[in-house]
């Protein structure tokens, strides 16, 4: 049977194939995820609140999602494709200088999560309470680690990037950046974001000198 809210609407998918529909609802389903996620977090979001929220019957969100994981871990990936994609476009109008890559990555990451601040929660905060998405967060977060390396190669050489302790690097920019921009919005650091940019590019260029040092240290013992 239909929901109450959906008999209100006759029609609401008439004349609409049904391939459509189906991407339809499921978008449906993900803004209300992210609705649902971004503000009350893990406590108000259940399979029936999305599908509350959603305005669909319950038999629609099986028929794009297996369970409440699924959903969430979807709508992670849909904010990393998004996001990836304006970093993506920033970086290739920054040009070939490898700093102005790392500052583009910085200011577009950061506006896109000031813009929507649920999605920060999203990525940040409720990420880390579920192991679906944890898992998905550790595997999306190296972009900036991978343009902070290329600034260090254009400055100190090919030799001494190879070596860099990539991992170790990677692991600090993204946990740093990620409770940087957590602390920024809650308040807990009061600062411009031009200011949060500025600084923010300079550390991280500064962690990429270190990691090249560090691989020039071993090298010679």
């Amino acid at each position: 049977m239909p929901t109450s809210s959906e008999a209100t609407r006759p029609g609401r998918w008439a004349g609409v194939p049904a391939a459509e529909r189906v991407t339809e609802r499921r978008t449906l389903l993900l803004d209300a995820a992210l609705e649902l996620l971004g503000t009350e977090g893990w406590t108000g979001t259940t399979v029936r609140a999305v599908c509350q929220a959603a305005r669909l019957n319950p038999r629609y969100f099986y028929e794009s999602f297996e369970d409440l994981d699924a959903l969430v871990v979807a709508l992670y990936d849909r904010l990393v494709r998004e996001l990836r994609d304006e970093v993506r476009e920033a970086v290739l109008a920054a040009g070939d200088d490898p700093l102005a890559m790392v500052r583009a990555t910085v200011e577009t990451t950061t506006r896109y999560v000031d813009e929507d601040r649920r999605r920060a929660r999203v990525l940040y905060v409720e990420a880390l309470g579920n192991e679906a998405l944890n898992r998905r967060r550790l595997e999306t977060g190296f972009a900036i680690a991978g343009y902070v390396e290329a600034d260090a190669t254009a400055r100190h050489g090919r030799a001494a990037a190879r070596d860099q302790i990539g991992a170790v690097t990677a692991a600090v920019l993204v946990g740093g950046f990620s409770e940087l921009l957590v602390a920024w919005l809650d308040g807990r650091i009061r600062i411009s974001r031009e200011q949060l940019v500025d600084d923010a590019t300079e550390l991280f260029a500064a962690l990429g000198d270190a990691a090249t040092r560090i691989a020039a240290n071993r090298r010679r013992t």
